[in-house]
């Protein structure tokens, strides 16, 4: 199969998701003359304003609008091929009140977000479907939402008998969640830490096991180094969302280059055969190419 056939397909929640965790796949994957789309579920319109300055109720009221500029940017930084919606509300954090707004994907008919998620991926025809674990990688219930409409699209979209209003049938060939391994966060911060620097460690509530996976759960480990810059670019787009002394972004460089010049992953299904090789896959179209 030739790069130019090839395509990968990812469910997001909100605009920025984009860009933590898959940016430099993203990224890379288009420079390679693969096919990226990016499907967006909400318009993040519960997310915070992380900028004072800008923390207002008339920025509030507009949040949808400021988002959709902002993931528009991350969209041109990474080079994606396509970018589509769909067209929910943001249902804010698991209890929050925004869990009960109708237009919520909370509230959504799963069986018509399906509907909408098999659509795409027959128009698109990706070989490889990404998005969250059966947590919503942090619990958060649109990122469930992705989780469970990905996952029964990964067999939906090849069903002629299921939803032939969208076209004709297209089966992918793999499915993987994204992930961040526990203990090589947790070595990241504890350098840090030796090095009088502020990490989440400091706070004895905090849980990164709500966010993180065992890192035995990690089949696939991408390099994406070269494109740390265009990964880099894409978080900055998110302005009203992503605070620039993060405990990601304030990370020194050697350790952000160690770190985050990878992007994990688990795979969940795959439909072709794979090559044989030690330790952990190196690309999600192995087996493909």
């Amino acid at each position: 199969m030739t790069t130019q056939n090839l395509c990968i397909l990812m469910v997001h929640a909100h605009p920025d998701d984009e860009c933590l965790s898959t940016g430099g796949v993203l990224a890379r994957y288009g420079a390679e003359g693969i096919n990226t789309v990016l499907i967006t579920a909400t318009g993040g319109e519960e997310g915070e304003i992380v900028v004072p300055d800008m923390d207002t109720p008339e920025n509030h009221a507009r949040l949808r609008d400021l988002r959709d500029g902002e993931l528009a940017c991350a969209v041109a930084a990474l080079g994606i091929d396509a970018l589509e919606r769909l067209g929910y509300r943001d249902s804010g954090m698991d209890g929050a009140e925004a869990n009960n707004h109708p237009e919520s994907f909370h509230l959504a008919d799963k069986d018509v977000a399906l509907g909408r998620l098999v659509a795409l991926v027959r128009r698109y025809r990706p070989q490889v479907l990404v998005s969250y674990d059966e947590r919503g990688g942090y619990g958060h219930p649109d990122h469930i939402a992705c989780h469970q409409i990905t996952v029964a699209a990964f067999d939906a979209a090849g069903d002629p008998a299921r939803y032939p209003e969208a076209g004709a049938p297209w089966t992918p060939l793999k499915l993987y969640y994204t992930a961040f391994p526990r203990q090589e966060v947790y070595r990241a911060w504890t350098i840090m830490r030796e090095r009088g620097m502020p990490t989440p460690l400091d706070n004895p509530d905090f849980d990164a096991s709500r966010f993180t996976v065992e890192d035995t759960r990690i089949t696939t480990t991408v390099p994406i180094h070269k494109y740390l810059p265009q990964k880099q670019a894409s978080i900055d787009c998110h302005v009203t969302q992503i605070r620039k002394d993060s405990p990601f972004l304030a990370m020194p460089d050697d350790l952000a280059y160690d770190l985050f010049g990878v992007e994990h992953f688990i795979r969940v299904a795959s439909r072709v055969d794979l090559p044989t090789f030690e330790g952990r896959e190196d690309d999600l179209f192995a087996g493909l190419r």
